[in-house]
């Protein structure tokens, strides 16, 4: 990770120093890393002996950098991390513009490792997250939204990245195709089990602890899952005051929000959902031989649902 981290900052230099400025900012922020660390302990569990997974690490972190980039501005968010955001500090133009540097930086790394089947995947996940991008942002304060379309968004603009990061781990160990899917399985549950437990974060949560603003959903008229079950069970009058608050992208009733998500049992259906993806990424990699690194990504499945930021 380290040398990941080294190759991460080189490949960030530019000649532009608003560039180096808000990239540095971003990926100096604190972030787990834990999408580059996937890739590694897939690649590690698969075999690979080599170092082309350094690049294919730095990659897949500046396609993530650049949608949290794109996100923050899309949100009107001022606080990530615990650090106010990039279109905060320099504003929304320069940040789009620097996220749009980060993916064509990634698409100048990937052209080096000259393998047109990882050139395929990452394509077609990038192609994949901006179709999530705009599914997320078709349901923003629409209140008749299922489990089924939120799921949809996080496949589409979290999940298949994850699946990408240990898929790609299996095609640089020459897995056969069998291990390979089982990798990408692994990744795609591990996905949804990290960005379920991460939306429920934004409910029972603090700001000092998540980084971020509580409510932060809400306030965007983000209809997640712990709102979208809180309005299968809730009576009448909490109902419309749950879709009134989705509607209109206020935190007027956030304790009467709060409240009617703690009573309604939506709080637990969240994190056993998070949990059963959890599992399930588990359950792939049986499919992958004994090693410690196995072992590692199963940890992270564990980690993805309970941690607390």
């Amino acid at each position: 990770m380290q040398r990941i981290d080294a190759l991460i900052r080189q490949r960030l230099a530019s000649d532009v120093v608003l560039i180096n400025q808000i990239a540095d900012h971003i990926i100096a922020g604190g972030g787990k890393r834990l999408r580059p660390m996937l890739h590694a302990l897939a690649a590690r569990a698969a075999g690979y002996t080599g170092d082309k997974h350094l690049k294919l690490a730095a990659v897949i972190e500046f396609i993530h950098t650049s949608t949290l980039l794109h996100d923050d501005v899309v949100d009107e968010s001022d606080l990530r991390r615990g650090r106010k955001t990039a279109n905060a500090l320099w504003g929304n133009a320069a940040s789009v513009l620097v996220g749009d540097f980060l993916y064509s930086r990634s698409f100048q790394l990937m052209v080096e490792l000259d393998d047109m089947r990882i050139m395929r995947i990452l394509a077609d996940t990038t192609n994949t997250i901006a179709e999530g991008e705009v599914l997320q942002l078709l349901n923003i304060g629409n209140a008749d939204v299922d489990e089924a379309a939120y799921l949809a968004v996080i496949e589409r603009k979290t999940a298949v990245l994850f699946a990408a990061a240990t898929e790609l781990g299996g095609l640089l160990g020459g897995l056969p195709d069998a291990q390979v899917a089982a990798l990408r399985h692994y990744g795609m549950q591990l996905g949804y089990a990290f960005q379920i437990a991460d939306d429920l974060l934004d409910y029972v949560s603090d700001s000092g602890t998540l980084g971020k603003n509580i409510g932060d959903d809400l306030a965007e008229g983000k209809p997640t899952l712990p709102l979208i079950y809180a309005l299968q069970r809730v009576g009448l009058e909490q109902a419309r005051e749950l879709r009134h608050a989705i509607e209109h992208g206020g935190l007027d009733s956030l304790d009467h929000i709060l409240a009617a998500i703690r009573e309604s049992g939506a709080i637990e259906r969240t994190r056993d959902c998070a949990l059963r993806h959890a599992h399930a990424a588990r359950d792939a990699l049986v499919a992958l031989p004994a090693s410690s690194y196995r072992d590692a990504l199963a940890t992270l499945a564990d980690y993805s649902v309970q941690r607390t930021f």
